[in-house]
C-alpha cells in the first residue's frame, strides 16, 4: 500500500513538471493573424462610433378606414464617423413591416428606411413600433407609427 501511494505521488509530481515542457512561454502560442485583427479593429473602434440621426421618430397617420395600407419612410443619416450598419429592423406585429438598406451607410450618407401598415382587422386607436438594431453605441432605435382606423361598416 505505502508502495502504491509513492508510486502515485511520483506520477503526479512528474506531471506537474511536464506540463509545461516549452517553459511556459506564452508568446510562442500567441497567433500572429489575431493580432492583426485586433490592430485594424482598434483604429476602427478609435475613429468612434456610428450615430443615427433620423428626419422623425414617430408618424401619425392621422385617420384612415379599416383595410387601407399606411406607408411612411424614415430618413436615417449616418452622422457618426464609421459606417452605420442596421442589421435589423422588427415590427412589433406582423401588421408592420419595415424595409431598411441591408449595406452601411458611410458617414454624411443617407438611406431610406420604409415601413407598412396594414389597418384590416385592426380598427380604432393604433400604435405600433419598428425596433433598428445598429451598430450604434445605444444598439438600438424605436420608430412609431401612429393613427386612428375607422371601422368598417357591419
Amino acid at each position: 500500500m505505502k508502495k502504491t501511494t509513492i508510486l502515485l505521488a511520483f506520477v503526479i509530481t512528474a506531471s506537474f513538471f511536464t506540463a509545461c515542457k516549452d517553459g511556459g512561454s506564452a508568446v510562442k502560442k500567441v497567433n500572429q493573424e489575431n493580432l492583426e485583427n485586433a490592430a485594424s479593429r482598434d483604429i476602427e473602434i478609435k475613429k468612434g462610433t456610428a450615430l443615427i440621426s433620423l428626419d422623425k421618430t414617430i408618424y401619425d397617420f392621422g385617420t384612415v378606414n379599416e383595410g387601407d395600407l399606411v406607408e411612411t419612410s424614415f430618413v436615417v443619416t449616418n452622422s457618426g464617423k464609421t459606417d452605420l450598419v442596421i442589421t435589423n429592423a422588427q415590427g412589433s406585429c406582423g401588421c408592420t413591416v419595415p424595409t431598411w438598406p441591408k449595406g452601411p451607410i458611410k458617414p454624411g450618407d443617407t438611406g431610406e428606411i420604409k415601413v407598412k401598415f396594414n389597418t384590416n382587422g385592426r380598427p380604432n386607436r393604433q400604435q405600433k413600433t419598428v425596433t433598428l438594431t445598429t451598430n450604434t453605441e445605444a444598439g438600438r432605435q424605436v420608430l412609431t407609427i401612429k393613427g386612428s382606423v375607422t371601422p368598417k361598416a357591419k
